[in-house]
């Protein structure tokens, strides 16, 4: 519960300054001493009269109300002590304070009741400019991030960060704006400004974007949805002298706006390393409706499913798809398209080496689908049990899937016949290893199988880095 400090616990009616304890009252007091220290904690009524904030500066006070308001409805001290580390948890959360401290006590005063209980929240708020340095690991990558943030900016738990991003395929800067909604931190909105250039040497393609965007996050039963509109100035050009004609092609200046939405389930009791639990995102985006030159209806999906065997072995299943539906006569760009294979998808292939390609350049397709079958094993005989080899799996996998571009006149059939034709998959095992609970390492011994022409391998040993797995 962090610290949380109890004073007068023991037993509340009959304890404190103004208890008025009488010499009458000896044989209750005595009995009530018999009694266990858990029974007297839950079986005796007690009222919470006060809850107090100390150490507030620019926060506003009502901001704190919806948060710490579950207190007054506990009954005994278990229940107000369980309150008020939920009440706590939810105080961090608003990401405005650095520590937060719990002290429950008798109440005093002329208004004080024989069971009354005072709960005091002593807050140490954060400064007004923060800032951080950093390293992320993203799909086979890695990066320096450098951010400045002023949190609590208005005082009602606003956030502006600005961020600088250099990586081995991407550098990045943003300047972004964050405000929550009062009593349901979870129901946010997210403005974005930023610049991004990326290489992607698969394609011999550089791409340099500058947009602007809004996000809206919020709840609903148990899903998650994020609501967003993005415009996106980009400008494509050639990694290489030697990029293909396809790929030059499509070298210029084009504008997207478009309009998406994300749904997604999760009960996994871990994204790295998941035993239990199982993941459902979906994803639509629409664009053209609203300016711009691409135009196109966008969907995909990832689903994953964990079940915990025995001798704390897992066995996990993942399925991605999607389809991309230019709209209006016009081509889809290299930059939408999906892509396939790597490390971190189709294990045993180049990274996003399969499927369409010119000249040795990956040029995307507009359809796909992976499919994974894993088992997770500990480590044989156990080195480390209970600490540093905790962090290692063995992994024992089965990946299979194809990308390709569909002729969206032809109808379902023959779509999922194209899908079914020209199946890449891989076998393979090797060691995983947890970074924290925001990303992995694997090293595999891959087994690539159904290679088709023009597809580039990676027999034998693999490494991956990233955040997402299939």
């Amino acid at each position: 519960m962090g610290t949380v400090h109890a004073r007068s616990m023991d037993p509340l009616p009959m304890h404190g300054r103004d208890m008025g304890v009488h010499p009458d009252d000896m044989i209750e007091v005595q009995e009530a001493e018999h009694e266990t220290k858990q029974e007297v904690l839950e079986n005796k009524d007690v009222v919470v009269q006060h809850v107090n904030i100390e150490g507030l500066g620019r926060t506003k006070e009502d901001l704190l109300g919806y948060e710490i308001s579950e207190v007054f409805e506990a009954k005994n001290l278990i229940d107000v002590m369980k309150k008020s580390h939920i009440a706590r948890q939810k105080l961090l959360r608003l990401g405005i304070f650095k520590e937060v401290e719990v002290v429950i006590d008798t109440s005093d005063g002329a208004d004080a009741l024989p069971n009354g209980l005072d709960v005091t929240f002593e807050v140490t708020e954060m400064k007004r400019l923060t800032g951080s340095y950093n390293t992320m690991v993203g799909n086979n990558e890695g990066s320096m991030v450098l951010g400045v943030k002023l949190p609590n900016v208005f005082g009602r738990a606003e956030k502006l960060t600005f961020q600088f991003s250099y990586g081995t395929k991407e550098t990045s800067y943003g300047l972004s704006f964050f405000k929550p909604q009062p009593g349901n931190f979870e129901r946010n909105l997210t403005l974005n400004l930023y610049k991004v250039t990326g290489q992607f040497p698969w394609s011999s393609l550089k791409e340099t974007d500058r947009g602007v965007s809004t996000e809206l996050n919020f709840p609903l039963w148990r899903t998650n949805h994020t609501l967003k509109w993005e415009g996106v100035w980009r400008e494509l050009g050639c990694l290489a002298r030697s990029a293909s004609f396809a790929v030059r092609e499509e070298s210029g200046h084009t504008l997207k706006s478009a309009l998406s939405h994300t749904m997604s389930i999760d009960n996994r009791n871990s994204a790295i390393f998941p035993k239990k639990g199982a993941l459902l995102r979906i994803n639509q985006e629409l664009a053209g409706y609203t300016g711009g030159d691409a135009s196109f209806l966008k969907e995909d999906f990832e689903l994953q499913v964990n079940r915990r065997l025995v001798w704390d072995s897992v066995l996990s299943a993942s399925l991605w798809g999607g389809c991309l539906l230019p709209i209006g006569g016009r081509p889809s760009s290299i930059a939408d398209r999906f892509y396939l294979g790597g490390p971190t998808s189709v294990r045993g292939f180049g990274m996003y080496s399969i499927g369409p390609q010119s000249e040795g350049d990956y040029l995307g397709g507009e359809a796909y689908w992976a499919g994974g079958l894993h088992l997770y094993t500990p480590l044989p005989f156990r080195p480390g049990r209970g600490g540093f080899g905790d962090l290692f799996r063995t992994h024992f996998f089965l990946n299979a899937g194809n990308l390709c571009n569909l002729n969206y006149g032809e109808g379902p059939r023959a779509h999922l016949q194209r899908l079914a034709e020209c199946i890449r998959w891989s076998y393979g095992a090797g060691i995983v290893l947890r970074l924290g609970n925001i990303a992995r390492l694997e090293l595999n011994y891959c087994i690539p199988m159904g290679v088709q022409s023009g597809d580039r391998i990676c027999d034998g040993v693999q490494f991956g880095a990233g955040i997402r797995f299939l």
